[in-house]
């Protein structure tokens, strides 16, 4: 009974925090806190960490908060998951798909697991693609890849393709996988894959704040993200964000925001913009952003970027 009202406690007291970053006014805090706590008590594993790590828990319910997402268990958008000794606030690809239809970047869209008796073909740039498939058979065979297509406000067709290879490529040098520790890539591959090419995708799409923080937080709270961060950078990382200003907080969000856009074209690319970037600049990103960023570019290039992590630690 205490661990009931201790975690009770924990969630509700979040209510300031949570209206205050919250970013979607139809999501409500009692129904969100009420979700939250049917998710813990329906999880014994998840109670026992949650117990031992409160701060996770009141992380978690705020993050839904401030990407604008719900715990109710029929959207199934998010959930609230025991991952490496913490709660961990989960998004799923629907999730990652709806924020994208709420905040306007597009109009409709899915992602689709490809097998290898499947029929699959791109029709050009701004078409939809054609995928012929028997849902009801027994074995479809192996997966081969995975795509995501969406429709933008001006009523075209954008598509984005992975191999199977490629999303082993990317599974393996996850955080999650390379801890050794409990990972969503071993427990929901297909999900995985999904938001995977959602998550590669959505740099093209029209920019919305919610739909970058929601895989901002998968990158970096969610383990889902390419860098494995050493016990000293992790630290260095958490000092930097509790001495920030709330402005000093936005403008390092934004900064980071475009240097991972920017991270897309390689290393080389990455180290033009980050020899550009202020003293106090490479302050707020820090030694272990820069090391995020640079795990991030690293299959596009070989290049080394000027200036070590250690150079930019504060």
């Amino acid at each position: 009974m205490n661990e009931i009202v201790t975690i009770d406690q924990s969630i509700y007291g979040t209510r300031d925090s949570f209206v205050s970053v919250l970013t979607d006014r139809s999501i409500n805090f009692d129904r969100e806190a009420e979700f939250a706590l049917q998710s813990l008590y329906g999880n014994k594993s998840a109670m026992e960490v949650a117990m031992k790590n409160r701060s996770s828990v009141i992380a978690a319910v705020v993050n839904i908060a401030a990407i604008g997402i719900s715990l109710n268990p029929a959207k199934k958008q998010a959930y609230l998951v025991p991952r490496d000794g913490k709660i961990c606030l989960d998004i799923s690809y629907m999730g990652l798909m709806d924020l994208a239809i709420d905040s306007g970047s597009i109009r409709w869209g899915q992602a689709e697991l490809v097998y290898e008796t499947d029929t699959f073909a791109l029709n050009g740039v701004d078409q939809q693609p054609t995928h012929q498939r028997n849902p009801f058979a027994k074995d479809r065979g192996e997966v081969v890849g995975v795509y995501v297509v969406v429709k933008t406000a001006d009523g075209d067709f954008l598509t984005d393709t992975m191999s199977r290879e490629e999303i082993d490529g990317i599974m393996n040098r996850s955080q999650s996988v390379k801890s050794g520790k409990s990972s969503p890539w071993k427990t929901d591959w297909g999900e995985m894959a999904k938001k995977t090419v959602v998550k590669r995708a959505y740099k093209y799409w029209p920019k919305t704040e919610r739909l970058h923080t929601a895989i901002h937080h998968l990158n970096t709270d969610g383990g889902e993200g390419l860098a494995v961060l050493s016990g000293q950078q992790t630290q260095q990382q958490a000092a930097i964000t509790q001495a920030l200003s709330a402005e000093q907080e936005a403008e390092r969000t934004a900064l980071y925001a475009s240097l991972q856009d920017i991270a897309t074209g390689g290393l080389e690319a990455l180290g033009q913009a980050w020899a550009k970037l202020t003293p106090q600049q490479r302050k707020l990103i820090g030694g272990g952003g820069l090391e995020a960023l640079k795990a991030e570019a690293e299959n596009a290039g070989t290049d080394v970027i000027e200036g070590e992590a250690s150079e930019v630690t504060p």
